[in-house]
């Protein structure tokens, strides 16, 4: 195969003509950064939900048990964790366009556009030029981690001032101040809005678990070191939302909060990294499009943190977080709601050790769902062509995700809707759909039906004709090559399902 292409326009608008993902509301014109999952894609995120919950919860080495928080909570569970009075974003406005700018993205952007324009002066030989606008990149770049990790905001608009940074919209360089904007999404619980208290539309799951150490911990008679998993919904009101599915107001999080003994953070921080890291990898995310990326910031919370970045169409950008929280959440709990969380660690005498109460560490590991959603998509879609072996041209559009994680896993596809042939396909459906997903498909030409499974990502299609009346044998095509072979009927099913597990 040759002239592979990653174009992210095209894997938009593939993702909406094969029902992965569709503009919410967009019967109405659509509701900006929101997105609803269509019924290729919300198979897709079960799949990978489903996977990441069960090297958790069932196959890691570590204790580690899965709750399900409520996305409402107690109002001074986020005064608590400071999200109230300090869950904010630096932005910056432009005069002409009236366009709003989170001032990372604005100078991220700008950054973005010199390396293009390095990649094409390379390809065409001016070396120097090239070398210059990379480098002038990567130095913009480092001032703006140093200004951020400072809170140096007047710093910060100098330096899209003396690079000329414009707006996409107005071309101008005509900004306003840079200041602080609250995410959180607020509403009303009451029956009456003016008796009603406000309360938040959580801006992240891991407080759910914070509040719930001790019930996990007592109920399930837990010990040090153990983790809590969660997934689910969470709410940012973004200012700029972009790059599709990757920022948006509305989004889904997979999070562990490991509990460890005070002291026992680094090691364990390392542990978490390289494990999140080969997960990655186990589900078909290629070792060189992931890298670590420490952070220059800390969060006043953290002693150390650090993002698993992927090398997505638009750039290396944030995948997963790794972040060594110390003993913040669990004492902010303690001291706004009155009510001691500690734990008794009587493993301690054992070591030689005094008994102890101690309030635990915590290790976090978060990775955005949708985020590894829009990873994977970005690695299978290909668009191919090729000389078959007659000369002509061929091509094709093709989904090659992991057969694990693929929405459906086998395709079966009678050549005709006679000669008995429907009534043995399905009865191969039948005995095949308690194990995985199936689709049986009778319209359209063989090989229309083909790359209509290809464009979908469907890992394997299985064919009737009337050859398998006389032998009981079909022909088992595989996506990824186009191999076709013919095997036995009765095989169907036990072949797909070593290949898929």
């Amino acid at each position: 195969m040759a002239n592979e292409t990653n174009n992210f326009a095209e894997i938009i608008s593939h993702c909406k003509e094969y029902g992965y993902i569709f503009q919410s509301s967009e019967l109405y014109d659509g509701l900006a950064a929101v997105y609803d999952y269509g019924q290729m894609g919300a198979q897709l995120k079960k799949n990978l939900r489903d996977a990441w919950w069960k090297s958790m919860t069932q196959l890691n080495e570590n204790s580690i048990v899965g709750i399900d928080a409520a996305i409402f909570m107690h109002p001074t569970v986020w005064k608590a964790s400071g999200h109230v009075d300090s869950f904010s974003d630096p932005m910056i406005d432009n005069k002409d366009s009236n366009k709003r700018y989170r001032v990372d993205h604005l100078i991220e952007g700008f950054a973005e556009e010199l390396l293009a324009i390095s990649k094409e002066q390379l390809a065409i030989g001016n070396v120097q030029l090239a070398e210059e606008k990379e480098k002038l990149a990567n130095d913009v770049l480092a001032k703006m981690d140093l200004l951020i990790a400072a809170t140096d905001y007047a710093g910060l608009k100098m330096l899209i001032e003396e690079n000329k940074i414009k707006c996409g919209i107005s071309k101008t360089c005509n900004w306003t101040e840079i200041r602080e904007f609250n995410l959180m999404f607020n509403t009303k619980i009451g029956a009456l809005a003016e008796e009603a208290d406000t309360i938040y539309l959580r801006p992240e799951t891991a407080q759910g678990i914070f509040v719930n150490f001790l019930n996990v911990q007592k109920s399930g008679r837990m010990k040090i070191p153990f983790g809590i998993a969660q997934t689910g919904k969470a709410f940012r009101n973004e200012i700029v939302a972009r790059q599709f599915i990757f920022r948006m107001r509305e989004f889904e999080q997979m999070e562990m909060q490991f509990f460890i003994r005070p002291g026992t953070q680094k090691e364990w921080y390392n542990y978490w990294k390289d494990e999140r890291k080969k997960w990655h990898e186990s589900i078909g995310i290629p070792a060189e499009k992931l890298r670590f990326h420490d952070h220059v910031k800390l969060a006043h919370y953290a002693d150390a943190a650090l993002d698993i970045e992927f090398e997505f169409p638009f750039g290396w950008k944030e995948l997963e977080g790794i972040h060594s929280r110390t003993d913040f959440d669990l004492t902010q709990h303690a001291t706004f709601s009155k009510k001691k969380i500690q734990y008794f660690d009587n493993d301690l005498n054992e070591e030689g050790k005094p008994y102890g109460n101690y309030t635990p560490y915590v290790l976090e590991t978060s990775v955005g769902l949708d985020r590894l959603f829009l990873t994977v998509l970005s690695l299978a879609y290909q668009n191919e062509n090729w000389k078959k072996e007659d000369g002509t041209d061929d091509s094709r559009v093709v989904l090659k995700i992991p057969a694990k994680l693929a929405p459906t896993k086998l395709a079966i596809l009678p050549l005709l809707k006679k000669d008995g042939l429907p009534e043995i396909a399905k009865e191969l459906l039948e005995s095949c759909k308690q194990s995985f997903h199936c689709f049986y498909e009778e319209k359209d030409a063989i090989g229309k039906r083909y790359r209509r499974m290809d464009a979908i990502g469907t890992p394997f299609c299985v064919t009737i004709d009337h050859q398998t009346k006389e032998d009981n044998t079909v022909t088992i095509r595989y996506r990824d090559d186009m191999r076709q072979e013919r095997i036995a009927l009765n095989d169907v099913k036990s072949l797909v399902d070593s290949l898929v597990n």
